[in-house]
């Protein structure tokens, strides 16, 4: 099936579009999330630590069933501290379990499990009650593309049971996969929300390449962080490729980070778009310092 993408781009700082792909295979994917739902005791959402609302999926929400839900921010190595700070104020406010992670770390991802544990307490304390033996905590575990969910999933079964990969749509299956003796955890596709509300979000999420390159180009994503990372003064930007100084606009600042780089076409001209490519990388490898899209609604 045809991906369903919509890019309706002015410029590169034009943040009054909307950004949306949603490809068939999620369709489906969606469609079997609504199916295993009812057979599942917990739903495990992974989010980007970076975007924690927008990283979310409307759609998960309202197809959980009034399920316990314990919602995972990853990358929060990658995340401005004090945001993460922030915003664990706010899920604590509006009543929604949310912890930080950072999956690189077996015992940041521990964390996952022992939540999880504590939210089916009271309903495991019933079968032993009534003298039965508690059946496996059945997860199901969802979330967005590149929000690593499978590398979550390989450190918490400690084996490459899911695929990984740095780019949006890797998952395609669902398939049950034995985590502990009393935990059951169900990977799922990457899902995108049929619906980006704003282009600013689209972009944001562009930026952490939750929706492929492809879609809005790669030279638009890395003007657009650019142009993000001087309004924050970045002096990891400036320091990592060795700038005078950030006043600039976002596409000659990429210019001169072409020129320290020595990425050149013919005649000197700057590669722009091997030049853009290089700064998404860097990004995306937290090599321009940690940063945080998104602050709590107020």
């Amino acid at each position: 099936m045809a991906e369903n993408k919509s890019t309706t781009i002015k410029s590169e700082h034009d943040l009054s579009e909307r950004i949306n792909w949603f490809p068939g295979h999620m369709t489906k994917a969606l469609r079997e999330v609504k199916q295993k739902i009812k057979k599942v005791d917990i739903l495990v959402e992974i989010r980007d630590a970076r975007i924690p609302q927008a990283s979310g999926n409307p759609s998960i929400s309202e197809i959980a069933q009034n399920k316990p839900r314990l919602i995972v921010l990853n990358k929060s190595n990658l995340a401005d501290m004090e945001s993460c700070k922030r915003w664990e104020s706010w899920f604590l406010k509006a009543e929604q379990t949310a912890i930080f992670i950072n999956a690189l770390k077996p015992s940041s991802v521990k964390k996952i499990t022992t939540m999880s544990r504590r939210l089916l307490q009271d309903k495991w304390q019933k079968y032993k009650d009534k003298g039965i033996n508690t059946p496996p905590i059945r997860m199901l575990v969802v979330g967005i593309p590149n929000t690593g969910k499978s590398t979550v999933i390989n450190r918490l079964t400690k084996r490459n049971a899911a695929k990984t990969g740095d780019r949006p749509g890797v998952t395609r299956h669902q398939e049950w996969i034995v985590l502990d003796k009393d935990i059951e955890l169900l990977d799922t596709p990457g899902i995108m929300p049929p619906r980006i509300d704003t282009m600013q979000q689209g972009m944001w999420l562009c930026a952490i390449h939750a929706i492929k390159d492809e879609i809005v180009g790669k030279e638009k994503v890395a003007t657009f962080l650019v142009d993000f990372l001087i309004s924050r003064n970045s002096s990891e930007l400036k320091k990592r490729y060795r700038l005078d100084c950030l006043d600039h606009n976002a596409e000659e600042l990429i210019l001169q980070i072409g020129h320290r780089l020595n990425y050149k076409k013919h005649k000197g001209i700057v590669d722009y778009y091997k030049t853009c490519n290089q700064v998404l990388l860097d990004f995306r490898k937290g090599l321009l310092g940690n940063c945080s899209f998104e602050e709590p609604p107020v």
